[in-house]
Protein backbone atom coordinates (compact mmCIF):
# COMPACT_ATOMS: atom_id res chain seq x y z
CA UNK A 1 0.00 0.00 0.00
CA UNK A 2 1.61 3.27 -1.09
CA UNK A 3 1.19 6.69 0.51
CA UNK A 4 -1.39 7.94 -1.99
CA UNK A 5 -3.71 5.06 -1.11
CA UNK A 6 -3.32 5.82 2.58
CA UNK A 7 -4.19 9.47 1.92
CA UNK A 8 -7.24 8.47 -0.14
CA UNK A 9 -8.41 6.06 2.55
CA UNK A 10 -7.90 8.69 5.26
CA UNK A 11 -9.86 11.30 3.31
CA UNK A 12 -12.69 8.86 2.62
CA UNK A 13 -12.81 7.75 6.24
CA UNK A 14 -12.69 11.34 7.51
CA UNK A 15 -15.44 12.45 5.15
CA UNK A 16 -17.62 9.52 6.12
CA UNK A 17 -17.06 10.21 9.82
CA UNK A 18 -17.96 13.89 9.42
CA UNK A 19 -21.10 13.01 7.47
CA UNK A 20 -22.19 10.43 10.03
CA UNK A 21 -21.40 12.51 13.11
CA UNK A 22 -22.49 15.94 11.88
CA UNK A 23 -24.84 15.30 8.96
CA UNK A 24 -22.46 16.83 6.47
CA UNK A 25 -20.38 19.96 6.66
CA UNK A 26 -22.31 23.21 7.04
CA UNK A 27 -21.16 26.80 7.29
CA UNK A 28 -22.07 26.80 11.00
CA UNK A 29 -19.67 23.88 11.56
CA UNK A 30 -16.94 25.57 9.51
CA UNK A 31 -17.39 28.76 11.54
CA UNK A 32 -17.34 26.76 14.78
CA UNK A 33 -14.11 25.01 13.78
CA UNK A 34 -12.56 28.36 12.85
CA UNK A 35 -13.67 29.95 16.13
CA UNK A 36 -12.33 27.06 18.22
CA UNK A 37 -8.94 27.33 16.50
CA UNK A 38 -8.90 31.12 16.97
CA UNK A 39 -9.94 30.76 20.60
CA UNK A 40 -7.21 28.26 21.34
CA UNK A 41 -4.59 30.37 19.55
CA UNK A 42 -5.64 33.60 21.28
CA UNK A 43 -5.72 31.74 24.60
CA UNK A 44 -2.13 30.66 24.04
CA UNK A 45 -1.13 34.22 23.14
CA UNK A 46 -2.93 35.67 26.16
CA UNK A 47 -1.31 33.11 28.49
CA UNK A 48 2.08 33.89 27.00
CA UNK A 49 1.52 37.65 27.42
CA UNK A 50 0.33 37.25 31.01
CA UNK A 51 3.29 35.02 31.81
CA UNK A 52 5.69 37.60 30.40
CA UNK A 53 4.07 40.36 32.46
CA UNK A 54 3.95 38.20 35.58
CA UNK A 55 0.15 38.62 35.87
CA UNK A 56 -0.78 34.99 35.14
CA UNK A 57 0.53 31.46 35.14
CA UNK A 58 1.88 31.69 31.58
CA UNK A 59 1.94 28.75 29.20
CA UNK A 60 1.27 25.42 30.90
CA UNK A 61 0.92 22.17 28.98
CA UNK A 62 -1.65 20.80 31.44
CA UNK A 63 -3.88 23.85 31.01
CA UNK A 64 -3.47 23.57 27.21
CA UNK A 65 -4.45 19.90 27.27
CA UNK A 66 -7.58 20.75 29.25
CA UNK A 67 -8.39 23.42 26.65
CA UNK A 68 -8.03 20.94 23.81
CA UNK A 69 -10.25 18.42 25.59
CA UNK A 70 -12.91 21.10 25.97
CA UNK A 71 -12.73 21.80 22.24
CA UNK A 72 -13.21 18.09 21.50
CA UNK A 73 -16.21 18.12 23.84
CA UNK A 74 -17.76 20.98 21.87
CA UNK A 75 -17.74 18.90 18.69
CA UNK A 76 -19.00 15.87 20.60
CA UNK A 77 -22.00 17.93 21.71
CA UNK A 78 -22.65 19.05 18.13
CA UNK A 79 -22.56 15.37 17.08
CA UNK A 80 -25.03 14.53 19.86
CA UNK A 81 -27.28 17.33 18.56
CA UNK A 82 -27.15 15.79 15.09
CA UNK A 83 -28.04 12.36 16.43
CA UNK A 84 -31.01 13.84 18.31
CA UNK A 85 -32.05 15.50 15.04
CA UNK A 86 -31.93 12.11 13.34
CA UNK A 87 -34.18 10.62 15.98
CA UNK A 88 -36.67 13.48 15.70
CA UNK A 89 -36.76 13.83 11.92
CA UNK A 90 -33.39 15.06 10.59
CA UNK A 91 -34.05 18.79 10.45
CA UNK A 92 -30.65 19.92 11.83
CA UNK A 93 -32.47 22.04 14.40
CA UNK A 94 -30.59 20.72 17.44
CA UNK A 95 -27.23 20.47 15.66
CA UNK A 96 -27.40 24.08 14.51
CA UNK A 97 -28.70 25.32 17.87
CA UNK A 98 -25.80 23.65 19.67
CA UNK A 99 -23.37 25.04 17.08
CA UNK A 100 -24.74 28.60 17.51
CA UNK A 101 -24.50 28.29 21.28
CA UNK A 102 -20.85 27.26 21.10
CA UNK A 103 -20.14 29.87 18.41
CA UNK A 104 -21.31 32.57 20.83
CA UNK A 105 -19.31 30.99 23.64
CA UNK A 106 -16.15 30.78 21.54
CA UNK A 107 -16.53 34.34 20.27
CA UNK A 108 -16.98 35.57 23.83
CA UNK A 109 -13.85 33.67 24.86
CA UNK A 110 -11.88 35.16 21.94
CA UNK A 111 -12.97 38.62 23.06
CA UNK A 112 -11.90 37.86 26.63
CA UNK A 113 -8.53 36.64 25.38
CA UNK A 114 -8.14 39.85 23.41
CA UNK A 115 -8.96 41.84 26.53
CA UNK A 116 -6.35 39.88 28.48
CA UNK A 117 -3.81 40.97 25.85
CA UNK A 118 -5.00 44.59 26.01
CA UNK A 119 -6.60 44.72 22.54
CA UNK A 120 -9.63 46.99 21.99
CA UNK A 121 -12.85 45.16 21.05
CA UNK A 122 -15.09 46.72 18.35
CA UNK A 123 -18.74 47.24 19.40
CA UNK A 124 -20.01 45.43 16.27
CA UNK A 125 -18.35 42.24 17.47
CA UNK A 126 -20.08 42.56 20.85
CA UNK A 127 -23.39 42.87 18.97
CA UNK A 128 -22.55 39.71 16.99
CA UNK A 129 -22.12 37.84 20.29
CA UNK A 130 -25.64 38.91 21.33
CA UNK A 131 -27.11 37.73 18.00
CA UNK A 132 -25.38 34.35 18.31
CA UNK A 133 -26.56 34.01 21.91
CA UNK A 134 -30.16 34.49 20.80
CA UNK A 135 -29.78 31.98 17.94
CA UNK A 136 -28.22 29.44 20.29
CA UNK A 137 -31.12 29.61 22.71
CA UNK A 138 -29.17 31.34 25.48
CA UNK A 139 -31.65 33.43 27.42
CA UNK A 140 -30.68 36.57 29.27
CA UNK A 141 -30.71 34.89 32.68
CA UNK A 142 -28.37 32.07 31.61
CA UNK A 143 -24.66 32.52 31.89
CA UNK A 144 -22.19 31.59 29.16
CA UNK A 145 -19.02 30.73 31.05
CA UNK A 146 -16.21 31.29 28.58
CA UNK A 147 -13.66 31.92 31.30
CA UNK A 148 -13.00 28.19 31.45
CA UNK A 149 -12.28 28.12 27.71
CA UNK A 150 -8.96 30.00 27.90
CA UNK A 151 -5.79 28.21 26.73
Amino acid sequence: MDKSEIYKFSAAFGGSAVTYLFGGWSFALAALLTFTIFDYATGLLAAWAEGRKGTGPGLKSRIGLIGISRKVFIFAMVAVGHIVDGILGDSHLFRDTVAYFYLANELLSILENGGRMGAPIPPIIRQAVEVLKSKGGNQEGEKVDASKEKR
